[in-house]
């Protein structure tokens, strides 16, 4: 699973992730199936004909990751008024679901991963050899999740939003850089284009030399997210969903599964266009040259 300390690529499975490689496009499930397993296989669905690498959930250990003073206090959700451990424990699936959730993605020939929110959650994760585990931007300060993580030799995905440069590379040397992909991302949902700051991307690469950089986007729309491949993104994850007016706090900033198929196969047509960067003149181009160039020159190889 080690990828070498000079090697910018990092395994995903079967798959490969990194600079000249095609960009790892992952579906971010998170927590919008609203703890019903036919929204999450339907997610799949959508992620794997759209032409996803993987999909991604969110998992938690409840009484670790809700904080005492907030267990009983009450909301209004779908299944009427309950407290809010009782809603964090519907939500969030068992080792079963999970079980069905790993069949449904090797039927559909899809990956899928998560995001653990404590260190019981990486054990749990651990029984369906993922490949890979997220560090989702609020745990990026988490130091023993961190170390958890690190423990498993799996590769790790960490996304950056709501961070400062010194909290990144704590958290890089905490990890190690042999085994993780650095997503750049803005915590907002959804958020603004004048808070992207899509420029990040090229000063992650340029800061981390070693590392692949990605992109974790959370606002509306898709073009911005295709520009973070035409920077250079090596990786790239969109939260995804049925229907954006259904219940739920990252509904909204999601996209649906026609503007996933539309975000799918323009991301791979950017990354075809954009080349090795080595200039040459096409034999496509050499009718148009004899047609329109009035003085030929020498075709050389320099």
């Amino acid at each position: 699973m080690t990828a070498s300390p000079n090697s910018r690529l990092r395994t995903f499975g079967p798959r490969t992730a990194g600079p000249g490689r095609p960009v790892y496009v992952v579906g971010e499930i998170g927590i919008n199936h609203n703890g019903d397993l036919g929204n999450a296989f339907a997610l799949i669905d959508a992620a794997a004909e759209a032409g996803c690498d993987a999909v991604k959930f969110q998992k938690r250990t409840p009484e670790i990751c809700t904080p005492r003073d907030q267990w009983d206090i009450e909301r209004d959700t779908p299944w009427g008024r309950m407290t809010y451990i009782a809603y964090r424990h519907k939500v969030e699936f068992g080792e079963d679901a999970y079980r069905a959730i790993d069949e449904h993605c090797a039927t559909r020939g899809i990956g899928w991963f998560a995001s653990p929110w404590d260190t019981e959650a990486v054990a749990f994760l651990e029984k369906f050899d993922p490949p890979a585990h997220k560090v989702a931007s609020a745990s990026l300060t988490d130091d023993e999740l961190l170390r958890a993580l690190r423990a498993t030799g799996r590769t790790v995905v960490l996304s950056t939003g709501m961070s400062t440069p010194k909290q990144i590379r704590h958290a890089v040397e905490v990890l190690g850089s042999d085994n993780i992909l650095l997503c750049h991302a803005t915590s907002t949902y959804p958020a603004k284009a004048e808070e992207l700051n899509l420029r990040v991307i090229n000063t992650l690469q340029e800061e981390y030399p070693n590392v692949p950089i990605g992109y974790s986007g959370h606002e509306t729309g898709l073009q911005t997210t295709l520009a973070a491949v035409a920077l250079g993104a090596a990786f790239v994850e969109r939260h995804i969903t049925l229907d954006r007016a259904m219940w739920g706090s990252d509904q909204a900033a999601s996209v649906e599964p026609g503007g996933l198929a539309r975000l799918v196969r323009d991301i791979r047509t950017i990354e075809t266009a954009l080349g090795d960067g080595v200039k040459r003149v096409y034999e496509s181009e050499l009718g148009p040259m004899k047609k329109l160039r009035r003085v030929q020159g020498e075709l050389a190889a320099v």
